[in-house]
C-alpha cells in the first residue's frame, strides 16, 4: 500500500465519523429542547396577587410534569425560601401553586420541575404585590 495513501484514507474515515457525529448531534438537539418543561403562560401575567389574601397561581407548561418530583418555593426579601403546596391543574402541564397571604413587596417563585420524560427544569418567576389602585 502506498504510504501517502494511508493518511488520506484515515482522513476520509475521520471526516465521515465527524460528519456522522455532527448529524447525530443535530438530530438530537431539537428533541432535547422539547423535552424540558418550559412555562408557556402564567396567571401572574393576567391576575395580580392581592395584598393580605392567600392566592393560587397557575403555571402552564409545554409538557406534562411529574408533580411528586417537583418542588416550588416562594422567595421573599433577603432570599428567604418557603416551600409552597402544589397541585395538578385541570389539564396536563398545569400546576397550581398555593401562595400564603403576602404583604406588599417583591417576591419570586422558584421552581424545579421534572418533565414527564424526566428532564429537570429550574427557573424563577418574579412578581410584585401591591394594593389595588
Amino acid at each position: 500500500m502506498n504510504s501517502m495513501r494511508l493518511p488520506m484514507i484515515m482522513t476520509r474515515a475521520f471526516s465521515s465519523a465527524a460528519l456522522c457525529a455532527v448529524l447525530t448531534l443535530a438530530a438530537a438537539l431539537p428533541e432535547q429542547a422539547q423535552a424540558h418543561a418550559v412555562v408557556t403562560e402564567s396567571s401572574l401575567r393576567t391576575t395580580p396577587i392581592p395584598v393580605g389574601k392567600a392566592t393560587e397561581v397557575i403555571l402552564y407548561f409545554n409538557s406534562g410534569i411529574e408533580l411528586a418530583l417537583s418542588r416550588v418555593y416562594l422567595v421573599s426579601a433577603g432570599d428567604v425560601y418557603q416551600p409552597v403546596e402544589i397541585n395538578n391543574g385541570k389539564k396536563p402541564g398545569e400546576m397550581l401553586i398555593h401562595l400564603p397571604a403576602l404583604a406588599e413587596g417583591d417576591y419570586a417563585i422558584k421552581y424545579k420541575v421534572f418533565a414527564a420524560d424526566g428532564h429537570l427544569t429550574e427557573d424563577v418567576l418574579r412578581f410584585h404585590v401591591a394594593p389595588k389602585r
